[in-house]
């Protein structure tokens, strides 16, 4: 069955510290959140990794069959562990702490990806972090996008710089050369800040847009999205909520315009419609927990197109 979305990386086992100093176990990973915000609002995704034959691995792949999501290609190493990260908060935000080095997902290399599963999709998702883990698994991101592109289907990328995992130098030289042959890019501010060195958001998607990507959709956090092509640019703002938790917030806008723009092929529609999502996201613990349904997105998008009038 050929898939709207193929999403390539790490899932992870999260445990999500709480209020009462409990640990809430949960699911994550950029690429998993993606995917689990994908089909909850309509899209058919799957996911390429590899895990280990633990408990933590048997929990994730049990969590992404119940959210419907295909796992035919998830592979199980025996001699890898699946990797787990704790999630702290305080008055600075939410902090992370990783348990991965050397975790099964790390051994992804070129020679382990599903050459057809990834030529049939309608788009194929990578990030930053996917390709930070290891050098293998580097290897096989770009040869997961070039299978892709050499198919003529749409590559995503979410730069998710994580600076613990690599040199900036490093990464920059990486992601930029994934950015030319990515067709949508969706980067956070910070990341594309530190990457690019300018932290004026226009002067950021002039940059990429000229590396090659079709549609650059810049998160900026409070003040909401930039969105463009060559031919039009969008700023949408942010819908205004109290936030709990932003873990995930970031791959639940993902999940959300890849799915709108795979349905609609409208920019703004789908920034719009992902802004709403990531406002629901960040309203509950962990990071696919609070991910939201098709339903209560349309249903915010009223409120606030009738508030707004």
């Amino acid at each position: 069955m050929a898939l709207d979305i193929v999403c390539l990386g790490e899932p992870l086992l999260e445990f999500n510290e709480q209020t009462d100093g409990r640990y809430l176990k949960g699911f994550g990973g950029d690429i998993s959140n993606c995917a689990v915000a994908a089909a909850r609002l309509g899209a058919q995704t799957g996911v390429v990794t590899r895990l280990g034959t633990d408990s933590f691995g048997d929990a994730i792949v049990a969590m992404l069959r119940e959210e419907g999501i295909d796992t035919s290609r998830i592979a199980r190493d025996d001699s890898a562990p699946t990797g787990i990260y704790f999630v702290t908060h305080d008055a600075d935000g939410h902090h992370f702490e990783y348990r991965r080095a050397g975790s099964a997902a790390s051994l992804l290399d070129a020679g382990r990806i599903p050459a057809d599963y990834v030529r049939d999709a309608r788009l194929l998702h990578v990030s930053g972090i996917s390709q930070a883990i290891s050098r293998k698994a580097a290897k096989g991101v770009s040869h997961a996008v070039a299978l892709a592109r050499n198919a003529g289907h749409l590559v995503s990328y979410d730069t998710n710089l994580r600076l613990q995992l690599w040199p900036l130098r490093t990464a920059r030289k990486v992601m930029h050369a994934t950015i030319a042959a990515c067709d949508i890019l969706l980067p956070g501010l910070d990341d594309a800040a530190a990457l690019t060195g300018t932290a004026d958001p226009d002067a950021i998607v002039d940059y990429y847009l000229k590396l090659g990507p079709r549609v650059v959709a810049l998160t900026l956090g409070e003040a909401g999205v930039l969105v463009a092509t060559p031919q039009e640019r969008h700023r949408v703002p942010a819908i205004p909520t109290e936030a709990v938790d932003a873990t995930g917030a970031g791959d639940a806008f993902d999940g959300a315009f890849l799915t709108e723009y795979l349905a609609t092929g409208d920019v703004l529609r789908a920034a719009t419609f992902a802004n709403a999502a990531c406002a629901l996201a960040i309203q509950g613990y962990g990071a696919t927990a609070a991910s939201p349904r098709r339903e209560a997105v349309e249903q915010l998008l009223a409120q606030h197109t009738s508030q707004g009038e």
